[in-house]
C-alpha cells in the first residue's frame, strides 16, 4: 500500500462500520479495511489515533469559481478547514463561462470538483450587482445548456436553477420549467434554488420529480416549508414521498434555527447538509461543511447521522459510486477530523443564536490517496 491511516474511529454509513479501523490506499484506490493493518505493508503510516475518520466530505452546494463571479471562494484555500474533498459547484458558470471555470479552476484544484450548470447563459453574476441571472428569460436556453453539459459529462452532474424574487422576478417558475428540460433530457438531476416568493416552495416542489433537488430547504420566512402552526407543508411531505432532495444550501439567507427546529421536531431531516459557501457567508453565517454539520449536531443530531448526510447521501444523490464511502476499491478520499469540547456559540441567517458544547474541526484529508496535512500549502 501507498498510505495508511491507524488507530483512528472510522464512521463510514454506507459500510455501516463505526469503530477502530485502520485503511489502506493504492494509488487512489481503497485497498483495504481492517482492524490493525501491519504496518510493514504500507510505505507511509499516519497516525489519526484519538481522531475520526470518515470518507471524504462532499459539500453538495458551493460557490467555487474563483475570480470567475463575485460570490466565488477559493476551493483549496477552503478544503482543509472546510474538511471536504469533493466541491459540488451550484451553478456559479452557466454555458457561457463554463470552460473557463474548468480550465482555471476545475481542472488544476487539488481538491475534486464537479458542477451543476446553471440554465442561465451567464451563470450567477454575484452579489456586487442586483440583477438576478434568470430575469431575462433569453438567457434560459436549454439547447445551450444541454449541449455544454454533454460536452463537459465528466464534471457537470446535473442543471441548476435559481427562481424567487431576486432571481427570476417576475418569471416565475418559467425559468424552472426551462432547466427541468434540459435536466431531464440530460438525464440527471435538477436542483433549484428558492428565495422571497414568487414563486411559492409550493409551486416549485409542483414541477419537481424523483431524484431532483430542492436546496435551501430550511430557509426562513418567508418560503419556509412550515405551516404557521409549525407543521410541515403537505406539499412538503408529498414531495419526499416522490422522491424528491431535500438538501440544506445554508448560505448567508436560507438556513433558520426555528424552522429547522420546526422540521426536526416533526421528524423531517434534510437528506444532504450542505453549506452554500460563497464570498458573502465564509466568514460567517455559513462558514464552511463541518461548521453547518456542528450546527446540527448542536440541534441534536448525532455525529453519525450528520456524517452519513455529508458523505453518501450527497454522492447518491448526484450518482456517484465511487464516493462518499470508503469501502475497497472506492476512491481514495477521506477526512479526519475531531470533536473539540468548549463553548462554542452559532447564529443562523436572521441572528438567531444558540450555544453547544462542541464543534467538528479538521486535521487532515486524503484526497485521491496522497495525504493533505492541515499545515500543508496548497497545490
Amino acid at each position: 500500500m501507498d498510505l495508511a491511516l491507524t488507530g483512528g474511529h472510522l464512521i463510514d454509513p454506507h459500510a455501516a462500520r463505526n469503530g477502530k479501523f485502520d485503511i489502506g490506499f493504492s494509488g487512489r484506490k481503497v485497498d483495504r479495511v481492517e482492524s490493525a493493518i501491519n504496518r510493514d505493508d504500507a510505505r507511509e503510516i499516519i497516525d489519526v489515533g484519538g481522531k475520526y475518520v470518515v470518507p471524504g466530505l462532499i459539500d453538495l452546494h458551493t460557490h467555487v469559481y474563483h475570480g470567475g463571479t463575485s460570490l466565488g471562494v477559493h476551493p483549496d484555500r477552503l478544503a482543509r478547514r472546510a474538511g471536504v474533498t469533493t466541491f459540488v459547484d451550484a451553478g456559479s458558470a452557466g454555458a457561457g463561462n463554463f470552460p473557463g471555470f474548468h480550465d482555471h479552476i476545475i481542472q488544476p484544484s487539488r481538491a475534486r470538483i464537479l458542477a451543476f450548470l446553471n440554465i442561465s447563459f451567464s451563470g450567477i453574476f454575484g452579489f456586487d450587482v442586483n440583477v438576478g441571472e434568470c430575469k431575462d428569460l433569453d438567457l434560459c436556453d436549454p439547447d445551450q445548456a444541454l449541449a455544454r453539459a454533454k460536452e463537459f459529462g465528466d464534471r457537470i452532474i446535473g442543471i441548476k436553477v435559481r427562481v424567487g424574487h431576486n432571481t427570476s422576478g417576475s418569471n416565475g417558475v418559467s425559468p424552472l420549467e426551462m432547466a427541468k428540460q434540459a435536466s431531464d433530457r440530460l438525464a440527471k438531476p435538477l436542483m433549484t434554488h428558492i428565495d422571497k416568493p414568487p414563486p411559492s416552495i409550493e409551486a416549485v416542489l409542483q414541477l419537481l420529480g424523483p431524484g431532483d433537488i430542492l436546496t435551501h430547504c430550511f430557509r426562513p420566512f418567508p418560503n419556509q416549508p412550515v405551516t404557521g402552526n409549525g407543521m410541515v407543508k403537505q406539499e412538503v411531505l408529498a414531495a419526499r414521498e416522490r422522491g424528491v432532495v431535500f438538501d440544506t444550501g445554508h448560505g448567508r439567507g436560507s438556513f433558520g434555527f426555528e424552522t429547522a427546529t420546526r422540521m426536526l421536531e416533526n421528524g423531517f431531516e434534510p437528506d444532504v447538509i450542505s453549506s452554500d459557501v460563497h464570498s458573502q457567508c465564509i466568514d460567517g453565517p455559513a462558514h464552511d461543511l463541518l461548521h453547518v454539520m456542528s450546527k446540527f449536531m448542536a440541534l441534536g443530531m448525532t455525529l453519525e447521522t450528520v456524517v452519513e448526510k455529508a458523505t453518501i447521501a450527497p454522492a447518491l444523490a448526484i450518482d456517484q459510486t465511487d464516493i462518499g464511502h470508503l469501502n475497497v476499491g472506492a476512491r481514495a478520499d477521506a477526512t479526519i477530523f475531531r470533536v473539540e469540547e468548549g463553548r462554542f456559540e452559532y447564529f443562523d441567517v436572521v441572528g438567531e443564536r444558540i450555544v453547544s458544547d462542541s464543534r467538528l474541526v479538521c486535521d487532515g484529508l486524503v484526497i485521491d490517496g496522497v495525504f493533505w496535512g492541515i499545515d500543508e500549502e496548497s497545490a
